[in-house]
């Protein structure tokens, strides 16, 4: 959950730059707000942020380095978590390192010195970090496999700038926050463009890849990536396998110094990681287990349930905590409070950019400093769905012949026209002509068609379907787990997701779907996987989507913001907005709720391009 800042520059000495680098190193406090440090050399500064509470457990200060004959060897800025650590640690004793620390850090950077590179294919978890190897002034920038931490850079004339968020790279005095065409398209995309930043020059190292700086240029390269494998174990070895992989995932991610807690819905996901997590506390004689799930007040009077949900999410997260013998909490979130996030644009501030998922970003945000006053990790269903085929696209046969995206093909287009949202529907039309935000998907969807590995005897349904579990994994995946990354880090919480490990994801990528699907039901294999762990009601439930619940006064009050800045005629955003749409939006006849996502993005632009001072180059 830490973050990390850097800078390296070699032409110019940076051990007077530690203004600069603390100011950078400031923007990641929400990351590590009890406790930080930096590391200056002639060519490279190092900024880092922790929870105290960690560094209290491992003893590690941050930056880390190690020396010889009192010289650094090399210094590591890292955030995540490696769950292969102690093998790795075992490894590298044996090789003859010694450890002054427990600390999972000091193994990346040990591991660095006997393996170089090559210690990104060993590394199991999810993780940024970068190294700065002072025998060869180059620095080593590392993003785990599915991408789950961020890790940002802007390459310089002389070298480069990096960050955990793009805040961090922005802080520094010779990166401007523009944003063209390009950057507004990405930013009002439904898909991410891995690698790809809204704002001009920032780019993101891209999962699964690492950057080497230096002095001759930037260079990158895929140390992995979703292959096509042929399938050959039979119906009950995979499942089998499956299991035997979440088990071991589940252990590894338990490991944790800090008060740990699992994120429970009563869906198959979260109930199938809460069983888990559950039995192998009781093999180590541990536990009990801490499950938190999430409602709302007055959920009777004013919950809006998705059509796809026809049963409430409590009974069934009790069901299976009695089950597993939990301790089972509620956390009540009130639609006053989500009201009073948006409007002060908490959410904004914890994503840096405007136009998320509006009310679930708000309620994400809430429920994780809810959660924060209880654990410090939490474990989280999240990418299950996209792995296994549960979303409602992978057995809509429309959306799945397509030439599209197949959750974008089952988006309506809003009033801004076919290839917006809802929420672009108060662009000014000859932006939105500009933009052609349909031709941009087209263009992403036809690269990200082209990536996709095949293998030659495949069947034509089962090639579609490798492409749409491919585009899952590779383009919608990381619009939430950036979501689920940055509302837990402001809050200082550290959300651990298993169905991201790597072993799993490659298996099941490769599994046919018609084993993914051999009873005819969603997720089957998930399902057959754990199903002896988990109650029959539980086990059988329909997926039911996240929970909504609004606030009456909220259009009102968000219509209200929208008047304000129509009148004030000096905001930035109005450049990016339809003056006729504007005041269709203001009439009296209006419904407010027919257009508060778009009126959630032009008060999040407003914000945005006054306080992150971004320079539009359109």
């Amino acid at each position: 959950m830490c973050g990390i800042t850097g800078w390296v520059a070699f032409d110019r000495d940076l051990t007077a730059e530690r203004d600069v680098l603390e100011a950078m190193t400031a923007t990641q406090v929400c990351r590590g707000p009890e406790a930080g440090g930096v590391h200056l050399e002639p060519h490279a500064a190092l900024g880092h942020r922790r929870p105290g509470a960690a560094g209290a457990a491992d003893g590690g200060a941050r930056p880390l380095s190690v020396e010889h004959d009192g010289r650094p060897l090399a210094v590591l800025a890292f955030g995540g978590e490696v769950h292969n650590h102690r093998e790795l640690r075992a490894e590298l004793e044996a090789a003859g390192h010694r450890f002054r620390t427990r600390d999972a850090a000091e193994v990346v950077l040990l591991g660095y010195l006997e393996w170089g590179e090559g210690l990104a294919e060993r590394l199991n978890g999810a993780y940024a970090f970068a190294i700065w190897d002072s025998r060869h002034e180059e620095l080593l920038l590392v993003r785990d496999r599915l991408g789950v931490k961020p890790l940002h850079y802007h390459p310089t004339p002389d070298g480069v700038v990096f960050g955990s968020g793009a805040g961090a790279v922005l802080a520094h005095p010779a990166v401007r926050a523009v944003v063209d065409l390009d950057g507004l398209r990405e930013l009002l995309s439904l898909t991410r463009t891995p690698g790809a930043t809204p704002y001009r020059g920032v780019h993101e190292v891209r999962p699964g890849h690492l950057v080497r700086v230096r002095r001759g240029g930037v260079t990158e390269r895929r140390y992995w990536g979703l292959e096509a494998r042929e399938h050959v174990d039979s119906l009950e070895s995979t499942i089998a396998t499956v299991r035997a992989l979440l088990e071991d995932i589940v252990h590894r991610q338990l490991d944790s110094d800090l008060p740990l807690c699992s994120l429970l819905s009563g869906g198959l996901d979260s109930s199938a990681l809460t069983a888990l997590a559950a039995a192998a506390l009781r093999r180590t004689g541990a536990g009990p287990l801490r499950t938190l799930a999430v409602d709302f007040t007055g959920r009777d009077e004013d919950l809006h349930p998705d059509p796809a949900r026809s049963t409430p999410d409590g009974p069934y997260a009790r069901m299976l905590a009695r089950h597993v013998g939990a301790e089972h909490d509620v956390i009540a979130l009130d639609a006053a409070e989500l009201t009073e996030l948006r409007r002060g644009h908490a959410v904004l501030r914890a994503r840096d950019l405007p136009g998320g998922l509006a009310d679930l970003d708000a309620a994400l945000l809430l429920l994780f400093r809810r959660v924060r006053e209880r654990a410090a990790v939490a474990l989280s269903g999240e990418a299950a769905d996209e792995l296994f085929g549960g979303y409602p696209w992978f057995h809509d046969p429309a959306a799945i012949a397509a030439d599209d995206f197949p959750w974008a093909a089952r988006l309506d287009g809003g009033l801004a026209g076919p290839g917006s949202a809802p929420r672009e529907q108060l662009l000014d039309a000859d932006l939105l002509r500009k933009l052609d935000l349909a031709g941009h998907r087209r263009a992403q969807y036809r690269t990200a068609l082209a990536e996709v590995p095949h293998l030659p005897s495949a069947d034509p349904v089962e090639r579609r379907m490798r492409e749409v579990s491919y585009l899952n994994l590779t383009r919608f995946s990381g619009v939430l787990l950036d979501r689920n990354e940055r509302m837990s880090r402001a809050n200082g919480l550290e959300v651990r997701v298993p169905f991201c490990d790597h072993r799993l994801v490659q298996y099941v990528f490769n599994t046919p779907w018609a084993v993914k699907t051999f009873d005819g039901q969603q997720k089957s294999l998930l399902r057959a996987a754990v199903r002896d762990l988990l109650p029959a009601e539980v086990a059988d439930r329909v997926k039911s989507p996240y929970p909504i619940t609004a606030d009456p006064r909220y259009p009102q009050l968000l219509r209200a913001d929208l008047a304000r800045l129509a009148a004030e005629r000096t905001s930035p955003a109005l450049e990016l907005l339809d003056r006729r749409r504007l005041a269709d939006a203001l009439a009296p006849d209006t419904d407010p709720g027919s257009v508060r996502l778009g009126v959630d993005l032009a008060l999040d632009l407003d914000v945005w391009l006054t306080e992150y001072r971004v320079t539009l180059e359109l």
